[in-house]
């Protein structure tokens, strides 16, 4: 029911082999219809004014781009990148490692993950008179990164291979340590940052991702 590890089987690598980035073999209407949620969330809560929950949101799926663009060039380098999604599992893979769904699931996991914490957000778990304690920023990323982790083991030993993870030192621990938990830090603490600090985060961070995205792609690198 869980892989917590890659195998390094020649079976992986070659279902690696086999991925089609961008192709539209597979290409359905629940494209049109996931987009139309993820649009309706996003303006719902920009006409709310809820502008922190916006930021969040942003704020994580800009870094979720970053690993993503991190991933597919070190599959092209590698040889095989750290996770792989399988041309079984969607209707669309953006890049060797992300595909449609799973993309616009994230574009929201900021959100949630923002949503989750409790109003008063200098909230600090089991602190004494006022002192010590752990964030409920922390807390929450670390729980979120917790569960995204599992459930990614979960995809990893599906039939249809909806992960796919070939190096067998990559696996849960580092995916939590190294991937989840930076993204829901970013989703818990941007909003709360300074404006000016929040603006080049996020100015910063999309940038990056547009300006890689525009060289490496035509390059066929990603």
């Amino acid at each position: 029911m869980f892989q917590f590890w890659g195998d390094g089987s020649q079976a992986a690598k070659d279902l690696v082999s086999r991925i089609a980035v961008r192709s539209t073999e597979n290409f359905n209407w629940t494209f049109i219809f996931i987009l139309a949620v993820v649009f309706y969330v996003y303006w719902s809560e920009i006409n709310k004014k809820n502008y922190e929950v916006i930021y969040a949101g942003l704020a994580l799926y800009g870094v979720h781009w970053l690993y993503e663009i991190g991933n597919a060039i070190i599959g092209h380098f590698a040889g095989y990148p750290l996770w792989s999604v399988s041309n079984e599992s969607t209707t669309f893979i953006l890049l060797i490692g992300v595909c449609w769904e799973l993309s616009m699931m994230f574009s929201l996991a900021g959100i949630i993950s923002f949503k989750m914490l409790p109003a008063d957000r200098t909230k600090r778990y089991f602190s004494k008179n006022g002192k010590g304690g752990i964030s409920c920023k922390l807390a929450g990323a670390l729980s979120m990164a917790l569960l995204f982790a599992l459930v990614e083991s979960f995809l990893a030993a599906t039939s249809n291979h909806s992960f796919i993870w070939v190096y067998k030192w990559w696996g849960v621990l580092p995916v939590f340590v190294t991937t989840y938990i930076p993204f829901f830090l970013a989703s818990n603490y941007v909003p709360d940052m300074a404006p000016a600090k929040r603006k080049r985060f996020l100015i910063t961070v999309w940038g990056l991702v547009a300006v890689l995205l525009i060289i490496l792609i035509p390059a066929g690198v990603i």
